[in-house]
């Protein structure tokens, strides 16, 4: 039975995270993971017959790390093709028989850069992701009585329809599926009429909504009374610009959660998402070029690689060091919140990256950039990429919209001090392009930064 002032949910596992004893409990897990992978998921024999290894090789976390290179969406397409694009080959191949007849629910990512990467849900593992969910709902101060408007999309995307299963173990919570296709008047008088104060959709969505509130409430968005933002699926809860805007906006907590099993806490500063899940999955950072581990201390930066080590009731994550391309900073110092678990923050998404004479460059850091500026632009902007990434022919073109009451008179000053935030914060000078506010299309659900125009040539 959970205590209300307990400080974890889980209070036998959560206060061992990042720690000697559950790294031995996560080598204990691995071995025996190997075995089943080995002998029971296709798509990881083939990987290791093609290593030329075998479970009773890997002895340590070293030799796991360099023994079998790592899979994503890549290994994924090259499966489809194998299998003629054959959806119960493909995931007999991907999950093994035994898993297979366990899948119980089947989403998938948006898709957006390239084949969606399925997300399942097996029976078997129910409880278990409940279990997750409970520890970071618990972080992130969820209680009785709390009503959650679930705003991702609902249809085939990983944080809707899963979610009504993720959080069944939180007591008295209340979860109300509005969804994102539903659209943002809907959205906006649900929220009020079922007084939700836990709002769960992507930051792209929950700034859109303080611009369209005046308009379908009659009132800012802060009126609504919600207590809680829990964002994810892209950046934008842990940039520090973003952060603060939405913050003041709705007058909440805002809340970091995705990219892997954790969110941010409850510290001013923020100080990267706490991984909560070391009994479950294990994690890695790996040189994304050089495919070299890297090692796991403070500050490093790496390709988050993860591994269930329980993989006959696998969550999200259910093959041998698998990535979702996701480029993590991590921090292992105790975070001054006092709660355990080593941080991870998203840099960006290695398919993302651009290289502007050789400088890597995320939208998230000209996003950051960019919303320092609100209430003079909008926060509105596209990159726009005349040629196919990651390299871009300088100068790079951004097209971004001025505020509300901003003159035209006004954008070369305005102008000028942005070159000079993203020379220093991001040592790149774009060439932009100014808009007239709500120019640019919002999204519900992920908003598309790059406007990919040599696909339209």
């Amino acid at each position: 039975m959970v205590q209300p002032g307990q400080k974890y949910f889980d209070m036998e596992i959560e206060p061992l995270l990042n720690t000697p004893e559950i790294r031995e409990l996560q080598w204990d897990k691995l071995k025996e993971s190997l075995v089943y992978f080995y002998e029971k998921v296709p798509f990881d024999r083939k990987r290791m017959e093609k290593a030329g290894v075998k479970p009773e090789d890997i002895r340590s976390f070293d030799d796991f790390a360099r023994a079998i290179p790592y899979a994503g969406q890549a290994e994924f397409r090259e499966l489809i093709e194998e299998t003629g694009a054959d959806m119960d080959k493909f995931f007999i191949q991907l999950f093994g028989q035994e898993r297979y007849e366990d899948l119980y629910l089947l989403t998938t990512t948006s898709g957006t850069t390239g084949i969606p990467t399925p997300y399942p849900m097996f029976k078997s593992a129910l409880d278990r992701q409940a279990d997750i969910f409970a520890r970071i709902g618990w972080r992130i101060g969820l209680r009785a009585g709390d009503r959650m408007g679930l705003c991702f999309g609902l249809s085939m995307h990983a944080a809707g329809t899963p979610t009504l299963f993720w959080y069944q173990k939180m007591p008295g919570l209340t979860l109300i599926p509005i969804g994102a296709e539903a659209g943002t008047e809907r959205i906006l008088k649900m929220m009020q009429l079922f007084k939700v104060n836990v709002f769960a959709g992507t930051p792209s969505l929950a700034l859109h909504l303080i611009e369209r509130a005046p308009d379908v409430l009659g009132a800012p968005v802060k009126s609504l009374g919600l207590k809680t933002l829990l964002c994810g699926a892209e950046p934008g809860a842990g940039i520090p610009e973003v952060r603060a805007r939405l913050e003041g906006e709705y007058g909440a907590k805002l809340f970091d959660v995705g990219a892997g099993y954790g969110c941010s806490c409850d510290h001013p500063v923020y100080q990267g998402m706490h991984w909560v899940a070391d009994d479950y999955c294990y994690y890695e950072l790996v040189n994304p070029e050089t495919k070299e581990p890297v090692p796991m201390e403070h500050g490093a930066t790496g390709l988050a690689v993860f591994t269930p080590i329980e993989p006959k009731h696998p969550l999200f994550f259910f093959n041998l060091r698998f990535t979702l391309n996701d480029i993590h900073q991590v921090f292992t110092d105790p975070c001054p919140c006092g709660l355990s678990g080593f941080r991870y923050k998203i840099v960006g998404r290695a398919d993302d990256m651009l290289k502007v004479k050789g400088v890597p460059v995320y939208p998230a850091a000209i996003q950051g950039v960019i919303n320092g500026f609100v209430p003079r632009v909008t926060g509105a902007f596209r990159i726009v990429l005349e040629e196919a990434p990651p390299r871009v022919v300088p100068p790079l073109k951004l097209k971004i919209e001025y505020g509300e009451g901003v003159k035209e008179g006004d954008l070369p000053g305005l102008e000028k001090e942005l070159l000079a935030k993203m020379h220093s914060d991001v040592k790149i000078g774009p060439a932009i392009t100014w808009l007239e506010p709500n120019t640019l299309e919002r999204a519900t659900k992920k908003t598309q930064l790059l406007e990919k125009a040599y696909e339209k040539k």
